[in-house]
């Protein structure tokens, strides 16, 4: 599929943010901890963050699958910011009419077992429960929860972290992952809202992963890049380490499994909302599957070729691959979601197994 003129004038811009603003200095202050302000201030003037939405609650209409190509953008250049959350909480916020922020955002539940309850309280609401795991909790300027309520799931929107207990986490890219959880923390009428059309806490986990496998995607591309001019520039009796057959096949296999997970992604990307909420829960779960499946590899093999080199916190291929380790078990881990492949797979039969893999529509 051609791409259109406004989504390469948007990759293009991004690409130069990025790589200009996405520096490994910036990257390395932002694994102590701070939190890359000047980063997101820069972003935040794009408007990318709240394209998506309608024009009445601030946003573009923008293209989901415009977003979701910058997010493997973001991924490619390590982007230390809750750019995806973001993306995310204002969608879940808007479909309930609540309150946005400029500022960054983040979203939850995020994980499977985590369950949130609001309950009437007079004229407003009592939360409890646990979010855990919450990308960038501890900077945001809002929180945008589902929560099951009185008649079904409904939106919560927090300023800051709503009096939530806090434990701060990281994964093993050092991004803040932070636990909160509720005690009938109490909160104000226009802070929760019914869920809008098509707005739910399982449509929320899958575009979550789908997000995870674009940014992946992305970060895959930036690891084979690495190795690629590694393997170029290192020289091992007296010729480039590109030379030998054995590199070159490993460089092949990391070729192809990028290309399979950008694939893979894509594919997910374009179902996204153009077809029914079971086959695109399928191609989704493809997506996250395969993304994962090419990382583990991938990852080995660009850490091969690079050596011990590759490991120093002083090369930047670490920052690809940690990220891929960490964002690989995010809005669901590789056998979550290939249990759904399956799954799917054994509820169409043999007979269908054809058409369900070929069907585009």
């Amino acid at each position: 599929m051609a791409m259109r003129d406004e989504t390469r004038m948007l990759l293009e811009s991004m690409t130069r943010l990025f790589e200009d603003k996405s520096t490994k200095q910036v990257i390395d202050r932002a694994e102590t901890g701070e939190f890359a302000a000047d980063l997101w201030q820069v972003v935040a003037e794009t408007g990318v963050p709240l394209a998506a939405l309608p024009e009445s609650a601030g946003g573009a209409d923008a293209e989901w699958s415009d977003l979701y190509a910058v997010l493997r953008v973001a991924g490619r250049y390590s982007v230390p910011l809750p750019l995806a959350e973001t993306m995310l909480a204002g969608w879940v916020a808007a479909s309930a009419g609540l309150e946005l922020s400029d500022g960054p955002m983040t979203v939850g539940p995020v994980r499977g077992a985590d369950r949130l309850t609001v309950v009437r309280d007079g004229n407003g609401w009592r939360l409890s429960g646990k979010a855990s795991r919450l990308p960038y909790a501890s900077h945001v300027d809002r929180t945008v929860l589902i929560a099951d309520g009185p008649d079904g799931e409904m939106a919560v929107a927090l300023e800051g972290t709503g009096g939530a207990e806090l434990t701060a986490g990281k994964n093993i890219a050092n991004e803040a992952r932070d636990t909160l959880a509720f005690s009938g923390v109490r909160l104000s009428a226009d802070a929760v809202g019914a869920l809008g059309s098509g707005v739910s806490r399982g449509a929320l986990y899958r575009r979550g992963a789908l997000a995870r496998a674009a940014m992946m995607s992305g970060a895959l591309e930036r690891a084979m890049d690495l190795a690629v001019s590694y393997a170029q520039e290192r020289v091992q009796f007296g010729r480039p380490i590109s030379k030998f057959q054995a590199v070159q096949q490993n460089l092949a296999v990391l070729a192809g499994q990028t290309a399979a997970a950008v694939a893979a992604a894509n594919l997910g990307i374009e179902a996204l909302g153009r077809v029914d909420a079971e086959r695109e829960t399928f191609l989704i779960a493809v997506a996250k599957t395969r993304v994962g499946e090419a990382a583990t590899l991938a990852c080995e093999i660009a850490h091969q070729v690079h050596g011990a080199i590759g490991f120093t916190k002083e090369y930047a291929l670490q920052l690809s691959t940690r990220r891929l380790w960490s964002w690989r078990e995010e809005f669901g881990s590789d056998p979550e979601w290939a249990a759904r492949v399956g799954s799917y797979a054994c509820a169409n039969g043999a007979d269908g197994l054809w058409e369900m893999l070929t069907a585009v529509t």
